[in-house]
Order: C-alpha cells, then structure tokens, then sequence
C-alpha cells in the first residue's frame, strides 16, 4: 500500500495546499496521512505553564481555509498538546499520540529526547519503520544514527530488512513529505518544486 506522510504544517495554508495538491499530481492513489503539528500554537511553551482556560483563537492560528484542507487522519503533536492544555478544549484529545500502519510506527517525535543540534534518541519500536517529524529535516536513521545519504527528491530508496527511523520533513517553509510504499519496502522523500525549477520532482 502507498502512504502520502506530511507533518509539521503549522496552519500555513499556501504550504500545505501546495504539498497536497504535489501528492494529487505524484501518487494520487496514496493514503494520506498527518504526523502532528497541524497547527501553529500562539502561546510559547513557557507561557504555557501559566495559562489556562483561553480560546481557541488566541491560543492558535485557526482559520476555515486551513481547516478545509485537513481531509486526512493524523496523531498529534506538541503543538496540539499546547493548545489543548492552555485552553481546556476537547478536539484535539481525540488525536493518537501514535498510529501503526503497515510495517511502521507513527509518531510525532517531540515524546523523545533531542540533542540540542536536533538528533533525536528513538524509543524501542517493534515494527521495521518509525516515521516522525517534530525537527522540520528529513532523513533517513539507522541505530540511533542519521545516515550520510544525500536526500535526492523523488527518487525511491530501497530498504533491507533492517529497522529505520525517517523524518519525513516539514510541510511548512520546506514543503517536504513521505511517500512510502510498504509492499516494496521502499520511502521517497517528495519535495514541491520550486516555480523555477520547472519539473516536479
């Protein structure tokens, strides 16, 4: 099966038009799925210790036009865990923090630990594949560590049978995601072209 992989889209509305119509023209029969931080919460992560009981439009960028686009599942991520906590709303708490799909784990990324040049600590995972996010780089992990592959833009990698860790980048500022096919076993990491490259990656 194809799975289209987004996260990080932060509200921005042009960003995340541009990946999904990307995933329309690039693997159109892919099931889309969100990795958390759909939104963008207002409130730093200090304030947010102090403060409680806010609207939801004070505490987050909520806009139709963005919420329209959001036809897909997704797990939350510390922006929606922000929101929820400064401002008591239930809508988010539906979200998993983790979904399994097949042969992989989902999660957001923000529940284990970075190291502050943003090089994550994985928590043991059954399945073969972990896809995350959080960070905003993509990249493809083995054993605690980044590979030194240069991520080229659409072009399939084909993994062994080994367990992974993949960023799958950031709708938002990169308009990066996923596609990952599980019967091949392979991941390709998409990127929306740029208006002046003229092909679509």
């Amino acid at each position: 099966m194809l799975y289209a992989l987004l996260g990080d889209l932060h509200s921005n509305i042009e960003d995340t038009k541009a990946v999904l119509t990307h995933i329309q023209q690039t693997a159109k029969e892919a099931k889309i799925i969100g990795l958390g931080d759909l939104y963008e919460c207002t409130i730093s992560k200090k304030k947010a210790q102090t403060m409680s009981g806010l609207s939801l439009q004070r505490a987050a960028i909520v806009e139709n036009k963005f919420e329209e686009l959001l036809t897909f599942p997704s797990i939350r991520g510390n922006q929606e865990e922000r929101i929820t906590q400064v401002t008591g709303i239930e809508r988010f708490r539906a979200l998993p923090e983790t979904m399994e799909i097949d042969g992989a784990t989902l999660m957001h990324g923000h529940q284990f630990k970075w190291s502050v040049s943003w090089q994550p600590t994985f928590p043991p995972f059954q399945k073969p594949l972990f896809f995350f996010g959080h960070s905003h780089e993509s990249g493809l992990y083995h054993q605690q560590k980044k590979l030194p592959i240069r991520i080229r833009y659409g072009q399939p990698i084909v993994l062994q049978n080994k367990q992974y860790g993949v960023n799958v980048g950031s709708v938002v500022d990169h308009r990066e995601w996923c596609l990952y096919d599980s019967e091949k076993r392979t991941i390709t990491f998409m990127c929306v072209p740029s208006v002046d490259e003229g092909t679509v990656s």
